[in-house]
């Protein structure tokens, strides 16, 4: 059974953007003069999502109207812990152990009550750390050995709980509540980056990124590895993220969501299309090839190498603090 979904309020845009596909609205000055571009509402984006009572007794998903959809894999959190045959710890990072990542021991992973809540911690060593969840690993997260009696340098790699392509990646969440942590819904392929064609090698797709409260910048895509070559876009397609920053009730759940076709990609925020289909403009690529999930929480600063010693201020006060995951479903598209 399919119903018209009723959306959340929505607090808008925090900066000034209007997606291409869009017609711009400015301002204007006393004297009649054409001034900045106001900023758009997620309501000014049309609703192109039906509501779908997809698992027994959850929260309903909001799937693109126009397509018929099969449900082939989800977590709705329903158990005491998390299912291990789902999701693995990432706490790794290009090579090496990353110690800002939170390993099964920090207890910094929670599944109770139908939710899943990942946390900020504090080591007794004064580590500040937040999980990274994954259904499968980056080849090149994985530790770099020494054999004198061989030639590969890499350990021992993990089968892949989970990997898949092309079809519908939905998650319904409740973003962090303080400062100074962030948090993430995106995908990855294994190989990232080792070829210079992204549609063999595989699209960094950042579904959704919070790097403050309540705020989601645009949905960014990355190819070719992250060095000289890389490549990036966005949706909208904006120049800065800060030209597109969506301001969301920061205190609500919200529905993210990723159509994957094989001529490109569509995003959806709460049932509302965000900007136009991408992957065939300028500069823009469709990854041909399976893909892993994570669901990711970073305290901020590691990247200035800020994260040995004493936390930064906003950290110490975000403490405790959790992103809260209702859901992560996937479909294929059948029709």
């Amino acid at each position: 059974m399919k119903t018209r979904y009723v959306l959340p309020a929505v607090i808008g845009f925090c900066s000034m953007c209007v997606c291409v596909d869009a017609a711009e609205t400015f301002t204007t000055s006393n004297d009649g003069a054409k001034a900045v571009k106001k900023a758009r509402t997620l309501a000014d984006f049309p609703v192109e999502c039906e509501s779908v009572a997809a698992v027994d007794g959850r929260e309903a998903s909001l799937l693109p109207s126009g397509h018929k959809f099969k449900l082939v894999w989800n977590d709705e959190f329903d158990g005491d812990r998390l299912d291990e045959t789902k999701w693995g710890y990432r706490t790794n990072f290009w090579g090496r152990a990353a110690h800002w990542f939170a390993t099964p021991e920090d207890n910094a992973v929670e599944v109770k009550d139908g939710l899943l809540r990942l946390k900020l911690v504090k080591r007794a060593d004064g580590q500040f750390v937040s999980p990274q969840l994954q259904t499968g690993e980056v080849v090149w997260d994985t530790p770099f050995v020494h054999d004198p009696k061989g030639f590969w340098p890499l350990a021992k790699r993990e089968k892949p709980k989970f990997m898949h392509r092309y079809g519908y990646y939905e998650c319904r969440c409740r973003l962090q509540q303080k400062e100074g942590w962030w948090s993430a819904f995106w995908m990855q392929a294994p190989m990232q980056g080792c070829s210079l064609d992204p549609r063999r090698a595989g699209i960094e797709h950042d579904i959704m990124e919070s790097f403050a409260p309540g705020e989601v910048i645009p949905h960014c895509f990355h190819y070719n590895g992250y060095g000289a070559e890389r490549v990036s876009y966005k949706v909208p397609r904006v120049k800065r993220n800060a030209d597109a920053t969506l301001a969301l009730d920061k205190t609500q759940y919200h529905t993210f969501g990723f159509l994957w076709e094989p001529d490109g990609y569509t995003l959806y925020v709460d049932g509302r299309r965000h900007g136009p289909k991408v992957g065939q403009g300028a500069r823009e690529a469709v990854s041909q090839t399976e893909e892993f999930i994570l669901l990711t929480t970073e305290a901020k600063f590691y990247r200035q190498n800020h994260m040995t010693g004493p936390g930064a201020p906003e950290l110490e006060a975000a403490l405790g603090d959790e992103f809260i995951v209702d859901y992560v479903r996937v479909y294929d598209i059948v029709e």
